[in-house]
């Protein structure tokens, strides 16, 4: 089995199309991968980047582009719970704190379900502590303990170790991927991934 590290933010469509496909991959190949949550907002201040919508605000051609190549990806793998959520941007620092500590909780792959849901299926405003707790709690989650987390000084310095980590590592963006020391970035990497691993097996 090889692992394949998954630097992901909720923030980001691309990891949660990554997301929906990453079952499959697991399902046909050695690869597992490990779910890391890292701010991609401080990634960004880190390293300089800026997200695809203000990089390339004034280049409409490029963004349309853009919207085109994900239209492919989701009919090209059969996404049907996506849509672009209409408070985007959406501040993720929050329930990216909820991932670690969902984690210590010990519902982290059920919580990551349910927020990337949240944000890219059902188009919530997760930045809004109650709408929030709402999804939580709508998903079987203990909700009131995650909010709690979210404010826990050993969970900020997680998320701030987390992010630290995938910078050290090379990662400029949302979705990375590791594999070894082999750096992937971006959903149309995943086949890439998938020759990766498959050296790594033989």
């Amino acid at each position: 089995m090889t692992d394949v590290i998954f630097y992901f933010d909720f923030g980001s469509p691309n990891a949660y199309l990554a997301h929906k496909v990453i079952p499959g991959i697991e399902a046909r190949s050695n690869a597992r991968f490990v779910y890391v949550p890292a701010l991609l907002g401080g990634i960004f201040k880190a390293t300089g980047n800026r997200s695809p919508m203000e990089a390339f605000a004034g280049v409409p051609s490029k963004l349309a582009y853009e919207a085109r190549e994900t239209a492919r990806f989701v009919n090209k793998h059969g996404v049907t719970d996506y849509a672009r959520n209409p408070h985007f941007p959406v501040n993720t620092l929050q329930i990216m704190r909820g991932a670690v500590a969902a984690k210590r909780l010990g519902v982290f792959d059920a919580y990551v379900d349910a927020v990337f849901r949240a944000m890219w299926a059902d188009g919530l405003k997760m930045d809004d502590p109650a709408v929030i707790e709402r999804a939580l709690a709508a998903a079987g989650l203990p909700a009131a303990e995650l909010i709690a987390g979210m404010n826990d000084p050993a969970v900020k310095a997680g998320l701030i170790a987390n992010t630290e980590g995938a910078v050290a590592r090379g990662v400029f963006g949302s979705p990375s991927f590791l594999v070894g020391d082999e750096l992937f970035f971006g959903k149309d990497r995943l086949r890439d991934i998938e020759d990766e691993v498959a050296g790594h097996a033989a």
